[in-house]
């Protein structure tokens, strides 16, 4: 047993060095300065700490930071810096060791990337997901202000990956489930464009892996007829671009896993019905002289000369390169077979920055010199910046992340900052019934970005969605017509059907007390000729009328079951309340003192002055005048945006103006409000203006929609003060969100 212990040491120590010497040998075949000295000491204090502790895979500690290394050398192409916080990303969570230590051994740089890794090591969904998912934007910007901390989080996410066989099924799911929608985009994000891939291989791996396995069969079993495809397609083009003078290589790319099988959900279609399988790539390296973007169309016109080329499938991101720095040239052509194919044109630069991304970036940013870190870090700065930027028109992070979220799901926030995984075009009442059946049978709409919208409102990802609520249950048929989700398509169904019952009860006893009291019998005939008379179905439907109150059964229902028939004046008339507008004499001012300020009267505000339709303008406002080529003068808010035109263009005509009005004249001002669309919410408006206040209505339009009410009313008022105790008055009202004067 002991000679078995020490040959398993003696197996596991020249594993060790073996998987560092591979480390080293990455590390200087690379461009960055060699400061191989720091490396292997970091990874000498990492192998101490983490002495005597092992995987769960069996295997010792220290091989996890060693993989987590090598990722970041080789397959991200970072530098030394990188390399020994991969090396002692976990010395600090699971060691005694503190940052302190790390500082003092390695310096500020080192310990400040450990530091961040430290933090989010346990993923971002933790114990305090709530408080750290708020916004992915803002949590991976302030663990640390050095970009390298996410990158190696990948790389440490990634080989957790490659080894998740080893942990139980259900942290399986758990990690997969976080790769696929966190990891994988963000990775995708910073241009690691094979890490990606590889994470969302894995996830569906394990999160589906008969899935998995069967369309990894199916690769398999057409790969013959793919590779008699690629031959006949790409051999005219390597005879096209040897004449050229191209020194390049073509490969064949074989879509992932689980990009077909996302297809296959998004599209509804079988295996069989993926056409773009496979894929061709053209890496080259420019001619002497040449641009490589013009390189790439200069092959992409000599392709169109051998195949026909789809018009509606060229994307050029070489002159547009993808918010993460891609840059290729894609165009797709018909093969010899009557298949379409899709080529991917691109430099070695361009297709090592796609594989590596910022990394690559700041490779080529050196041309070829001895790596300087600073430059590294000036890029990663500006990535920051990019991703900081909360301007709308900006690189938003989150959007990025939005588009690269898979067909079949997204990912909301709540106003705590839990982050709900929801399907693509789901709406505000799909996550309020997926997050409880009280919820969404009590909501009423909803806040998505601190934006009051209609329950029907189609979520994107990334959007912090809050679920507005009424105390009663609302729940309506018409929401069956635009919920996404089967969850909240039968939690809808079963509260409708409990409510038709209850209506229906209650409909049957109105009907019975009124046949009662009209001497008639309640028998099938009678009932059937109501229904008919109010154009309904069936009995159910009018005892549901009847018990929802819109129908109330009076005395035409009664002639209709006599078989009485009376003659109905009032569908012969209508009355248009509408009146013709007087129009208004106006006075026209012939000689105009413009350095004198006019004074706007209750006097000479009915005749002399003409109030501006585009701002409406009131006593209280700030207003000028405009002497116009008519010789009126129209009263203009200073703050109109006609008013500034005519203040830039027209400065001579325009004058100062005061008001001396005594609450003598009334103006009409349209005031907006917005709300929940809640029984009596128009009762309690009108209830407040005309009691309350004594203001009047001129007139109104209300439209609602989906449970949100929107309107517009011209209000009666005096002056400015009138309005604002208007509005303030108004914003007591429970259900009215936002009000606004109009103009």
């Amino acid at each position: 047993m002991d000679n078995y212990e020490e040959n398993k040491t003696i197996d596991e120590e020249s594993l060790i060095n073996k998987a560092f010497q591979e480390l080293l040998d990455t590390y200087l075949a690379s461009q960055h300065r060699k400061k191989v000295e720091l490396i292997t000491k970091a990874f000498n204090f990492a192998r101490q700490a983490h002495k005597g502790v092992r995987r769960h895979s069996g295997e010792p500690y220290i091989m996890h930071p060693l993989a987590v290394a090598h990722i970041v050398c080789k397959e991200i192409g970072l530098g030394s810096t990188s390399i020994c916080a991969a090396l002692l990303h976990d010395v600090v969570e699971d060691t005694d060791y503190t940052i302190e230590d790390i500082r003092n051994l390695f310096g500020d740089k080192i310990a400040e990337i450990v530091n961040g890794l430290t933090k989010i090591s346990g993923g971002v969904f933790g114990a305090h997901a709530s408080e750290q998912a708020e916004n992915f934007k803002k949590l991976l910007l302030t663990m640390s202000e050095d970009i390298r901390v996410i990158l190696i989080k990948i790389a440490d996410r990634l080989h957790n990956m490659r080894t998740l066989e080893f942990m139980q099924i259900n942290k399986q799911y758990k990690i997969a489930g976080e790769t696929l929608y966190i990891y994988a985009p963000i990775a995708y994000r910073l241009g690691l464009s094979r890490i990606k891939t590889e994470l969302e291989n894995l996830s569906f791996k394990y999160e589906h892996p008969e899935e998995y396995a069967r369309i990894e069969k199916k690769i398999e079993k057409t790969q013959q007829e793919r590779d008699i495809l690629y031959t006949e397609f790409t051999q005219p083009i390597c005879e096209q671009l040897d004449k050229m003078g191209f020194d390049y290589r073509i490969i064949g790319r074989v879509k992932s896993p689980y990009s077909i099988w996302n297809k296959m959900q998004k599209k509804h279609v079988a295996f069989e019905d993926i056409f773009d399988i496979l894929a061709v790539r053209i890496i080259f390296n420019p001619r002497d002289g040449k641009d490589e973007n013009n390189e790439c169309f200069n092959i992409y016109i000599a392709l169109t000369k051998l195949y026909n080329a789809h018009p509606d499938r060229l994307r050029d991101w070489v002159n547009k390169p993808r918010t993460n720095g891609y840059k290729a040239l894609h165009a797709t052509f018909m093969s010899q077979r009557g298949e379409w194919i899709e080529v991917q044109i691109r430099s070695e630069k361009m297709n090592e920055v796609a594989e590596k991304g910022i990394a690559a970036h700041w490779k080529y940013k050196n041309l070829g010199e001895t790596s300087n870190e600073e430059e590294l870090d000036n890029w990663l700065h500006t990535i920051k910046e990019i991703l900081d930027d909360p301007q709308p028109n900006a690189l938003d992070f989150l959007d990025t992340i939005k588009l690269n979220l898979y067909a079949t799901e997204i990912f909301v926030f709540t106003p705590k900052g839990e982050i709900k995984t929801m399907p693509q075009n789901c709406t505000a009442l799909d996550l309020a019934y997926s997050i409880h059946t009280f919820l969404g049978n009590h909501c009423i709409g909803a806040k998505v970005n601190h934006r009051l919208v209609p329950m029907s409102h189609r979520l994107q990802s990334g959007d912090q969605v809050e679920i507005l609520t009424s105390n009663a249950p609302r729940v309506e048929e018409s929401w069956l017509t635009f919920v996404t989700t089967a969850k909240a398509r039968a939690k809808i169904q079963a509260a409708l059907r409990r409510q038709q019952r209850l209506l229906m009860r209650d409909g049957e006893e109105k009907l019975n007390i009124f046949l009662e009291q009209e001497g008639l019998s309640n028998y099938a005939g009678n009932v059937e000729k109501l229904w008919k008379r109010h154009k309904l179905k069936d009995r159910d439907e009018l005892l549901a009328a009847i018990g929802k109150g819109t129908i109330n059964l009076g005395a035409e229902d009664k002639d209709e079951l006599l078989g009485n028939k009376k003659f109905s004046f009032q569908s012969l008339f209508s009355f248009n309340r509408d009146k013709k507008k007087e129009e208004k004499e106006v006075e026209k001012y012939e000689n105009i003192d413009r350095k004198k300020a006019i004074n706007l009267t209750d006097d000479n505000l009915k005749t002399g002055y003409i109030i501006a339709d585009c701002c409406h303008p009131i006593p209280g406002d700030d207003v000028l005048g405009y002497y116009d080529e008519d010789k009126h003068i129209v009263i203009h808010k200073r703050s109109c945006p006609n008013a500034n035109t005519l203040k830039s263009s027209h400065g001579d005509r325009i004058l100062a103006a005061t008001w001396e009005t005594h609450k003598q004249l009334y103006f009409a001002v349209p005031i907006q409000i917005k709300g929940i669309d809640d029984m009596g919410v128009l009762h309690e408006i009108t209830t407040i203006i005309y009691q309350q206040l004594n203001a009047n209505i001129q007139k109104m339009h209300i439209e609602s929609n989906d449970g949100i009410f929107e309107g517009t009313f011209w209000i009666n008022v005096h002056d400015v003060e009138e309005v604002k105790n208007i509005c303030e008055n108004l914003k007591k009202i429970k259900n009215i969100k936002t009000i606004a004067r109009i103009g």
